[in-house]
């Protein structure tokens, strides 16, 4: 792991009052956060870049992710993935980013196109690392066929009730990360009494397990969204919860499968 990736980062996804973003950025950085998570799609760049300006934490030790190649934008062709990327270096008021991620596999995505301007915005020192999300297998091996660099991480929705064995073992294999997003499964996993009575026994919440069980896993990263301090600190505080062999059998046996982002795009429903 390189030492600027920290395996608990913020998410930052909403439909409505991006500008928040701003001090939930800044408030994070200042609990103790340094990897945060955009994308092009949100609409909240700007308001990211500011929250980071805002903070007193050096851009330099700050992990920062955005994506790019969404169904819509931008694209198909090289030089617009090229501009797409340098519209979000201005927004998030930054000379490079960390990690990018081509945001979906669809329609706009072509692995030849896509991946050669990542290697090229790479060899420019525009980005860092190249990443994916909702990649399936056959999916990845085309990519790292493709991909000069290196394909460090693949984004993908995993939770207690979504548990992604086949894709967690693929990242462990090849040497990369999964960063879990939707980990709590937007409140779901408070209600499954596996959940509740580990969090019992540990006097601790139901999303700090969940987000412990998930950090139990090697080669895997979360980044749940969280919009105030309170919850800011008890994400963070995940990483002290120890859970034991038998607590995280427990989990790793709930026998249900809900996917809560979905979309008639997505590699699964192809």
């Amino acid at each position: 792991m390189p030492a600027d990736f920290q395996r608990i980062g913020l998410g930052t996804y909403s439909e409505e009052n991006r500008e928040q973003w701003r001090e939930n950025v800044s408030q994070a950085l200042d609990a103790g956060y340094r990897a945060i998570d955009t994308a092009e799609v949100y609409g909240n760049e700007e308001y990211i870049g500011e929250g980071i300006d805002q903070s007193e934490v050096p851009r330099e030790d700050i992990f920062l992710a955005t994506k790019t190649v969404h169904e819509v934008e931008p694209g198909p062709e090289h030089e617009d993935i090229l501009s797409g990327v340098e519209g979000s270096l201005d927004r998030l008021g930054t000379d490079y980013i960390d990690l990018l991620y081509v945001h979906w596999p669809a329609d706009l995505y072509d692995p030849e196109t896509t991946l050669g301007a990542f290697d090229e915005l790479r060899e420019k020192g525009k980005i860092e690392r190249v990443g994916v999300c909702n990649f399936e297998p056959h999916q990845l091996n085309r990519a790292q066929e493709v991909l000069d660099s290196p394909l460090f991480a693949n984004q993908i929705e995993m939770h207690p009730l979504l548990q992604q064995e086949e894709l967690v073992a693929y990242a462990q294999d090849h040497d990369q990360w999964i960063v879990a997003f939707c980990p709590l499964a937007q409140g779901a996993v408070f209600d499954v009494p596996e959940i509740q009575e580990i969090a019992q026994r540990h006097d601790a919440s139901p999303a700090q397990v969940s987000l412990a069980w998930l950090l139990s896993k090697d080669n895997v990263a979360v980044i749940p969204k969280a919009s105030s301090l309170g919850h800011l600190h008890d994400n963070l505080a995940a990483q002290e919860l120890n859970l034991s062999d038998e607590d995280i059998v427990q989990i790793d046996e709930i026998e249900r499968e809900k996917r809560i982002i979905d979309r008639d795009y997505a590699p699964w429903n192809r």
